[in-house]
């Protein structure tokens, strides 16, 4: 894929960059290791300072940001701006919480002293995607520059400025300088830039093919990664439920960010009991979905990201089809230029078919009845994903089942799955594992290192 911003809104190529050569991507992984010597020596108030100045920018900027954004990915530009301010919110979480994550933790010891510290590691390469292009950075870039570790930001080739004014912020927030770069360069360079010494690990979000890729470089070099992968998330609705909040809000869930979330809901499963009146009520609401040009701020749903991954869920949804799948609206490419999909809904999926079997990144859903409760987790588990999963109930027993027996790395109730700075975020199964955010996300990238002090008391050691 070439370095360029392609408006998916138009199918129009607006600008195109240049890859780093050999000599000067050389000269970056320098730059990064260099940086990492001096800022690892920096206080947390130093770097919370220049945390809380990111914020700032990126809350001042916003609406500058999001027009980026939009432009370069298609997301509704209302959408857009909250995702600038998302990120302020992230940097703020970990500049006032970092030096509390990471502080020394004293441990029981009959003799002497035991406790863990927590030190950086080094040069964490982030392997980016386009869908969140600035949270998804952010939420790796707050965490790993508070804890003292340098950052490079490997992002898709369809966002490059979006990948470069992030770099640009950090740089104004007055972090040491080369502390975060950006590297334009084609995914065929990551398995290259992975082997490097400099390079401590690397963190990536993306496709399973893209973590499946990543996992054996960095297995091959004994790095440390951690993986947040693909989704499709379930969520179920029962008899004792708000129908129409469960409604409403699935329409949400599912079309959000165009449809192209991992953690956006894929899969509905009804109890029998409400099925018919959840589908109607459902459908008519996908149905009304004002589709449009994102920077008009009445538009809801804008266009897929780019022509391939339009063309791979038209394939994926006439497949559905072919083999059985009921097309209960949508189902179309949308005939104007730019990479627009008709909001969609299957029903009566076929078990071995690609919209029970893969990720549909798109504005596309799935229907499901389940008999009872059991049959409704039956049917949530039976995917080869883990990330996230939305159940509504109004049982207190019902709610309890769901959050014990779900197979994911988060369940919400009666609500839909999001990202929260201070939420432990991550999946189980091919959705990866390790986690972002919150005191796990920032302790994944460092060393948790033990020491043990003999013949003195931690009392004596704490006062010397």
């Amino acid at each position: 894929m070439p370095i360029a911003t392609t408006n998916p809104a138009t199918g129009e190529t607006l600008k195109t960059f240049e890859a780093l050569t050999d000599g000067e991507l050389e000269s970056r992984l320098e730059l990064a290791a260099r940086a990492f010597t001096k800022h690892r020596t920096t206080s947390f108030a130093d770097r919370s300072a220049a945390m809380h100045r990111a914020a700032d920018v990126l809350e001042s900027e916003k609406k500058e940001l999001g027009r980026m954004m939009t432009l370069e990915m298609g997301k509704p530009i209302a959408a857009a701006i909250a995702e600038a301010e998302k990120c302020a919110l992230g940097c703020r979480y970990y500049a006032d919480s970092a030096a509390a994550f990471l502080g020394d933790m004293q441990l029981p010891a009959d003799n002497g002293e035991a406790r863990v510290i927590f030190q950086p590691i080094g040069v964490v390469l982030a392997v980016m995607p386009w869908n969140f292009p600035f949270w998804q950075v952010f939420r790796f870039a707050a965490p790993a520059l508070m804890a003292g570790n340098v950052g490079l930001l490997k992002h898709s080739s369809n966002v490059p400025q979006c990948a470069l004014a992030i770099e640009d912020i950090i740089r104004r927030a007055g972090f040491t300088d080369d502390v975060f770069q950006t590297l334009l360069v084609g995914s065929d360079l990551v398995e290259r830039i992975i082997a490097d010494r400099r390079i401590a690990a690397v963190t990536l979000t993306g496709s399973e093919a893209a973590g499946r890729s990543v996992a054996a470089a960095a297995g091959q070099q004994l790095k440390k990664t951690v993986l947040e992968l693909g989704g499709s998330d379930p969520f179920i609705v029962m008899p004792s439920a708000d129908l129409d909040a469960a409604v409403t809000t699935a329409i949400k869930a599912r079309m959000i960010n165009n449809g192209q979330s991992c953690i956006a809901a894929k899969r509905f499963i009804v109890h029998n009991a409400i099925y018919d009146r959840f589908v109607e009520q459902f459908v008519s609401g996908v149905r009304a979905i004002r589709v449009g040009n994102p920077m008009d701020e009445a538009t809801e749903l804008g266009p897929l990201a780019t022509a391939s991954i339009r063309d791979d869920l038209v394939a994926q949804v006439d497949k559905s089809v072919a083999m059985g799948a009921r097309l209960l609206c949508g189902g179309a490419i949308i005939d104007e230029p730019g990479f627009y999909y008709q909001p969609t809904v299957l029903a009566d999926i076929p078990d071995e078919s690609p919209a029970a079997a893969e990720e549909l990144f798109g504005p596309v859903a799935s229907v499901w009845k389940a008999a009872d409760i059991d049959d409704a987790i039956r049917i949530a588990n039976n995917t080869c994903f883990g990330l996230g999963a939305s159940a509504w109930t109004d049982d207190a027993a019902e709610r309890e089942q769901f959050i014990r027996e779900i197979e994911s790395g988060m369940v919400f109730i009666n609500g839909m799955v999001a990202s929260e700075p201070g939420l432990p975020f991550g999946g189980i199964r091919n959705s990866g594992y390790g986690r972002e955010l919150g005191e796990f996300g920032i302790r994944e990238f460092v060393n948790i290192k033990s020491v043990r002090i003999a013949g003195i008391s931690a009392k004596s050691s704490a006062t010397e």
